[in-house]
């Protein structure tokens, strides 16, 4: 297989993987922290380093859960004890990492100096306004129902 070929698969399975409410969930949350953390705190890189790498597990370890979920539904489309207990152990993998995640961001970011600045920053109505629309159009992104699942291509 072509080397850049990969990039396109990885892609297209990165695609497949936003189609999941979950998986766009972790995103926003991703982007959130990130920003916030590049505003409002003075993160070492050893810090940068966690927070990314934390965020990173999330956000693959659901994209492993939705594969291990359609290849269950492939396999056993009919529901079945023994596929939903590995589907119940997939994503009970990515809750684990999840609670672990919010409570290395509860270590990072719990500093009411920079809580200070968060509330003086946003204290100034334009810039709420904008969080309040940024956070608005996040939940529509997760929260809006899919149109339709793609049909993935008939070499899977």
């Amino acid at each position: 297989m072509n080397f850049f070929k990969g990039f396109f698969f990885a892609g297209r399975g990165f695609v497949y993987a936003v189609e999941e409410r979950n998986f766009r969930f972790h995103l926003c949350a991703a982007a959130l922290v990130i920003y916030f953390g590049a505003n409002f705190y003075s993160f070492s890189k050893g810090e940068w380093a966690a927070l990314l790498l934390t965020c990173a597990a999330v956000i693959s370890l659901e994209a492993v859960n939705t594969a291990i979920e359609r290849l269950c539904d492939k396999i056993c489309p009919e529901k079945d004890g023994k596929i939903k207990i590995i589907k119940d152990i997939s994503a009970g993998a990515v809750l684990v990492t999840a609670i672990f995640a919010a409570v290395i961001g509860v270590i990072f970011f719990w500093d009411e100096k920079s809580f200070s600045l968060i509330i003086e920053f946003f204290s100034e109505p334009i810039r709420l306004v904008i969080l309040i629309a940024v956070l608005v159009l996040m939940s529509l992104f997760v929260f809006l129902p899919n149109k339709k699942r793609q049909k993935p291509p008939k070499s899977l």
